[in-house]
Order: C-alpha cells, then structure tokens, then sequence
C-alpha cells in the first residue's frame, strides 16, 4: 500500500467531523446544484443529472477520504458552473455558435513520450493556440479584468495540491497560465476511475455513455474562447483522444492527429505512479497493483482502439513522431512535424523550442518502479500488436539521448 503524506492524513482528521456528504450522495449533490444554479441565475437540469452519475461513484470509491470527498464534490460543481457558464455566453451572444474551428490538432500519444513537448511547442507558435489550464476551467469571452481574477483563485488552489500530494508537480506539471489537457474540459470519461479510483455505478453508466456529447461540447468551449479574438489553429493534447478519433473527426473533419510513439512498457510504470499519487489525494490508502492493472487495461485498450480506428482514417490525418527520434534531435524532428501538419516554422519556434527542452536547474526527475505496479512479461505480451506496427513503421525506440 501507498503512504499518505502526514499532512493529508491531519488534514483528513480536521475534516472528518464536517464532510459527510458520501452517506448521501444524492442529496448532497442536490443542495450543490442548487447552490451553483442560485448563483448563476440558471440551470441545465439534464447535465446536472449526468454529473449526478458522478457523485454517486465517488461514494463507492474504497477507502474515500473526507478529503477526497471534498476535492471530487468540489470539482463536479465546477464542472457545472462551468456548463452554466458556457450555456449563457451562447444564450447572450448566439453568434458564437458561428465561430469556424478550422483545421484543429489533436495530439494524442500515450503518456511519458513526449506529448507535453509537442503540445507546448505547436500551441505556442504565433499561428496555433492551446487552451490554458484556466480557460478549461472558467470558460469564457475575453474579460481581462475578470481573467486576472480567476487566474490568482485557480493559482492559490493549485498551490495547495503540493501539500496534499507531494511530488505531484514533478510528475506531471501544471500551470495556470499555460496549455493544458482538453481533458479537463470534459464532463465525463474514464479519467475519473483513472485519477480517482473504483467507482462501480459510474463505470456502467459510462459504458453507455456516447463520448460525441464530449467533442460536441469541446467545439461549443472552442469557440467561445476564440469569440472576439484573431482566430487561431488550435492544438488539442489528452491521450484518451487515440481512443475517440472517429468521434474527433465527426465533429472536427479537417483535424489532424499527432501521434507520438514510445515502447510502452517503459510507459505504465511512469503512468502508474503518476495516477497512484493522483488517488492517494482521495483514498486513505492506495493499492499499486490494483492501479497497475487499471492503467494496464486502459492503456491497452486505447491503443487498440486507435490501431483499430487509424485503419479506416486518410493517413494524411496522421503524423506519427517517434520518441527516440525527437530525443535524439528534436530541432530536426520538430520542424519536420511542422512541416507535416502544414505549419509555419519561424526563429521564434526555434527559441522556444530550447525553452520548452531546458529543464528548471535543479529539478527532480519522475521516478517510479515498473514492477511495483505491473508484471513486465505480462505488459510485453498485452502491447504485442502495438509493438508490431512501431517496428513494421520503423517508430519503435532507440536509447533516448534525453528524456523529454
């Protein structure tokens, strides 16, 4: 079993008299949506139904804490404060819907090789834009006033996510102000048992549930956000996105997909060990082969599902970037994916490009034990497939010459 960290187990102790909500489920999400509803001034019954599915999941999680009571019901209500949000800037300005999403990239490789590079680098190019962890999280026109005032909120609770889960950052980086996953964007999908545990009744709603609703409402977020501003290329980046391109390219047809590739075994522990400190957030204690086999499984899953879904798609749509290659020399490979989406690749993309790369003096490195969480034999033989096409493409690794 995973340690929780002192300060999580003290600060679940101080809450535990308080934060019952879990024994009630239902009601504690209906005095949550009328709260969110009387301070928006709206509602949106059918969603808040949906999320409900949500709520319900959370309380069958093992071994919930007060704490990760707390954070789920927090983030579920901001889920849908967010949709009111978003509901009354298209009530109010109705030509949003108009707004073109032209020609957007989805990059949509699996975790640890190299998504956050290509991410960062694509979305900062003067041409693209990425949406920024707040903007995912507060959707909204252009208010600069307003902007600077969510921003510093979002700032100080994000502050506070190092006291409960201590090298989270280091894991996986986030910033306020910069591009972050579409994922957090989304209502609904399995990140929630990924990032938060077993919730039983939630996993057979989901597996019901059609993801298009999703990316119907991704677009509507699109473009409210480029309403009122020089439109852009958008550059999306979730690596769930291998599992839904059929869906992407129903809602967005001209979309592109970059797709990095690394030999993933060497991918689950790092996964693993990111989504063990992600649960240990919620639950008192986390078992490691139990989140193993759960990134396994998913992992597995939507690479087949993509292997599946790539073979009835233009190859045009997708531009493959293997790991060692980019390691080895990315202001070669870097250009070259550019040039294979049809981007401009300017001095300023070189510039940054050496920002991106260049590490924080002094900052730690992930590091994590494949074999606490998964057998390697068993994850070898579950890749097979995968594995074929990486060699048949020429895309399976080298040594890389730097991690990314």
């Amino acid at each position: 079993m995973s340690r929780t960290p002192r300060s999580t187990r003290v600060l679940n102790t101080a809450l535990a008299p308080f934060v019952t909500g879990y024994r009630n489920p239902a009601g504690s999400w209906a005095k949550a949506v009328a709260q969110v509803e009387k301070q928006a001034g709206a509602q949106d019954r059918p969603f808040a139904d949906d999320l409900g599915r949500i709520i319900e999941g959370a309380a069958e999680i093992p071994g919930l804490s007060p704490l990760g009571w707390f954070l789920i019901s927090n983030e579920v209500k901001g889920k849908y404060a967010n949709r009111l949000r978003v509901n009354r800037v298209l009530a109010e300005h109705p030509q949003v819907a108009e707004e073109q999403i032209t020609a957007p990239v989805f990059v949509c490789g699996l975790p640890r090789t190299a998504t956050t590079l290509a991410h960062r680098v694509l979305a900062e190019s003067p041409d693209h834009r990425g949406p920024l962890t707040w903007e995912l999280q507060h959707t909204m026109l252009h208010d600069p006033h307003t902007e600077r005032k969510v921003i510093k909120q979002l700032q100080q609770g994000l502050s506070l996510m190092e006291l409960f889960a201590p090298g989270l950052q280091e894991k996986h980086p986030m910033y306020i102000d910069r591009p972050e996953e579409s994922v957090l964007f989304f209502a609904h999908g399995v990140h929630w048992l990924l990032q938060r545990g077993p919730m039983p009744s939630y996993s057979a709603w989901l597996a019901d549930y059609d993801v298009l609703a999703e990316y119907k409402y991704l677009k509507l977020g699109l473009q409210v956000l480029q309403h009122g501003r020089e439109p852009r290329r958008w550059v999306l980046k979730y690596p769930g996105h291998l599992s839904d391109m059929d869906t992407i390219r129903h809602v967005f047809p001209d979309a592109t997909f970059v797709w990095t590739h690394r030999d993933p075994v060497t991918v689950i522990g790092s996964c693993a060990s990111l989504l063990e400190t992600l649960q240990g957030m919620v639950q008192h204690e986390v078992d490691p082969e139990v989140v193993g086999r759960t990134v396994l499984d998913h992992v597995v899953t939507q690479v087949n599902n993509g292997l599946q879904t790539r073979m009835s798609m233009p190859p045009s749509s997708i531009v493959d970037v293997p790991y060692h290659k980019l390691s080895a020399d990315p202001f070669t490979e870097v250009p070259r994916l550019y040039a294979a989406i049809g981007a401009r690749w300017t001095a300023r993309d070189q510039e940054h490009l050496a920002e991106v790369i260049a590490k924080p003096k002094g900052a730690p490195s992930h590091r994590y034990d494949l074999s606490r969480y998964v057998d390697r034999a068993e994850a070898e033989a579950a890749f097979a497939p995968y594995n074929r096409m990486l060699d048949r493409l020429d895309l399976r690794d080298a040594t890389p010459a730097i991690e990314l």
